[in-house]
């Protein structure tokens, strides 16, 4: 598991869900952030998986 990976389902398991929020304009400065390190990390982990030769429907394997 890569740092990006970690990240990701860290932030998939702290970090609210705001995408379901009606209107995304009217989000404030800290909604703002954590909208933009949820993206900042889910692109570095869509890299990382790239550079490996997998898809995010790959993922990463867990250990058995």
């Amino acid at each position: 598991m890569t740092l990006w990976s970690a990240l990701a389902r860290l932030n998939k398991v702290l970090l609210p869900s705001i995408h379901k929020s009606p209107d995304l304009t009217r989000l404030n400065a800290l909604q703002k952030a954590m909208v933009g390190w949820k993206m900042f990390v889910t692109y570095r982990h869509l890299d990382e998986l790239e550079r490996k030769g997998q898809t995010p429907l790959d993922g990463d394997q867990l250990p058995h």
